[in-house]
């Protein structure tokens, strides 16, 4: 071979060699735009699923949220719905007996009563405690207005005494009776009036506070073993079933000198309210907080326009009150001067209308005789001009030396 020949292979060589190195490097330059493609477009679905994950959580925080969290959906025919309809509660609220004042014999008729409570259940039960602070301004302000009662029959009984006692005609045994029957009303009078100063006295600056027990009876709605009943038909039969077991635990617990009543609706709506806002039940009942607003989150302004113009409207009206007013006193002093200048120039005027009538009666009575008048009125006007010039310098000196 010929040193040509052998030049012109090794150039094509290294032209084979280079072409192929182009398209190594090429495939490789495109798989790395096709990453960076993939990490941009990977972002911006994390970056879009994060967006949208806030706003269902924006939407997410609506009433139903608010009642997941409060463990119940509504109240009932006496009953609380849970789990949408799934479950039902019916409560029996329980009076406390005192177990430390008992005799050994009651204490173990209690107990046996109790052992007999809990061998009869045939179901699940909850028992809840709950500890409320007593409003003892309501019960005191009931003792006075008993009290108040009792004085008004007390008054009534003594002047009926009274009475008997003037007239003296009365036997003796009539006054003894109506004598101590003053005198019970009396004592209890006293004592009444003695306990509400003690309890007064007892609970200031202390909080009253009492426990109310409570047996929960829970029931589900698949306990019923027919899904072809309706809502209405279901929660009928829940009611009866319910209530059944709640009498059988009320009868049950007479055993144990304990009294028991099933809750109607709005007194598990107050064991509700107090068990959720245990601080602001102490100070707002359920009753009053309903009526004051107290269920609502938030309350809406009115429009700042609005304020706006009912502010203008009020200016304008107390602006308008204040001028009249004004007017009114500026017309009253003018009233009032004239009626003052009157006053003064009295007999000027008196005068100067006798000579008008006379001056306009003249044809009638003559002008000679009318002359004669009008000169008279003249000199009488001039003296009770100089009388009251007098009077009035008498006065004058009088006030100097005093």
């Amino acid at each position: 071979m010929e040193i040509n020949d052998i030049l012109v292979i090794s150039l094509s060589i290294l032209i084979i060699v280079i072409s192929v190195l182009g398209f190594i490097y090429w495939m490789l330059s495109r798989k790395e735009k096709a990453n960076k493609n993939n990490k941009t477009e990977k972002a911006e679905k994390t970056e879009k699923k994060e967006n949208s994950s806030t706003t269902t959580v924006a939407k997410q925080y609506t009433k139903m949220s608010i009642f997941d969290f409060m463990e119940f959906d509504t109240i009932e025919d006496n009953m609380i719905v849970q789990m949408d309809g799934k479950k039902y509660l019916m409560i029996i609220e329980c009076e406390g007996i005192n177990y430390d004042l008992m005799s050994e014999i009651e204490k173990n008729s209690v107990e046996q009563g109790f052992i007999q409570f809990l061998n009869t259940l045939r179901h699940s039960i909850q028992l809840y405690v709950q500890t409320r602070t007593i409003n003892i301004e309501s019960s005191i302000e009931n003792y006075n207005n008993k009290i108040r009662q009792i004085k008004y029959e007390l008054e009534k009984k003594q002047n009926e005494y009274n009475k008997m006692l003037q007239f003296g005609s009365y036997d003796k045994e009539d006054l003894n009776k109506i004598r101590l029957e003053v005198a019970r009303i009396q004592n209890m009078y006293d004592y009444g009036a003695d306990v509400v100063k003690n309890i007064e006295k007892m609970s200031l600056n202390k909080n009253v506070l009492r426990k109310h027990y409570y047996i929960i009876i829970p029931y589900y709605t698949a306990e019923l073993g027919n899904d072809l009943l309706g809502k209405e038909e279901q929660r009928n039969m829940v009611f009866s079933e319910l209530y059944t077991r709640a009498q059988t635990i009320i009868r049950t617990l007479s055993a144990c000198s304990m009294k028991g009543r099933v809750m109607d609706s709005d007194a598990i709506a107050e064991l509700l309210y107090v068990a959720y806002n245990r601080d602001e039940a102490e100070i707002f009942g359920i009753d009053k907080a309903l009526k004051a607003g107290y269920d609502e989150l938030y309350s809406t302004a009115p429009d700042v326009l609005d304020k706006r113009m009912k502010a203008i409207n009020t200016t304008i009206e107390q602006k308008a009150i204040e001028m009249a007013r004004e007017v009114i006193n500026e017309a009253r002093t003018d009233k009032e001067k004239m009626i003052a200048k009157k006053e003064n120039n009295f007999d000027e005027l008196v005068a100067k209308m006798a000579k008008l009538i006379i001056n306009q009666n003249e044809e009638y009575i003559g002008k000679d005789i009318a002359k004669e008048a009008i000169k008279k009125v003249s000199k009488k006007n001039t003296k009770e001009e100089v009388v009251k010039n007098e009077k009035k310098q008498k006065t004058t000196t009088r006030r100097v030396t005093k």
